[in-house]
């Protein structure tokens, strides 16, 4: 069982990192573009070049796009934690310490959660691992023909 469940890690993984970069991406696109309801729910979108709002859902957009297919998942999921990590402390933490009562659990839950993709990469079903396999492979070409 415990093989089993190693072997499957990666795809979980991957999962994971799909799911986390799609719900992000669909923040942003609903920030940027009105969609899905659109800013807070209300159909309305966030003014362009507006400090912090409309920086914040560019990131959502882009990071949450770059962390669904994996492409660059490390970097965009840092850059992303860091952005939940200020929303959470900017904008929710002074109104009351948890997040229960601050309304931030949806950007601590996406810190955090982005926080792992940092450190544990983006498994499997990633396109950095299809770059990763063609430069592994012209790598190998070009060794042989130095040969």
């Amino acid at each position: 069982m415990t093989s089993r469940l190693q072997q499957s890690q990666p795809y979980a993984l991957g999962l994971f990192r799909i799911v986390v970069g799609l719900l992000f991406l669909c923040h942003g696109a609903a920030k940027l573009f009105g969609v899905l309801g659109g800013a807070n729910g209300s159909g309305a979108t966030v003014p362009s070049g507006t400090w912090p709002f409309w920086y914040a859902a560019v990131i959502e957009l882009v990071g949450g796009a770059l962390i669904l297919v994996g492409l660059g998942t490390r970097t965009a999921a840092f850059v992303s934690s860091g952005a939940m990590a200020y929303a959470y402390f900017k904008m929710h933490q002074p109104s009351a310490l948890f997040p229960l009562q601050n309304g931030g659990e949806t950007a601590a839950l996406f810190c955090w959660a982005l926080l792992l993709l940092v450190f544990t990469g983006p498994g499997a079903l990633a396109l950095d691992a299809l770059f990763r396999s063609r430069e592994q492979e012209a790598g190998r070409t070009r060794a042989t023909v130095a040969a």
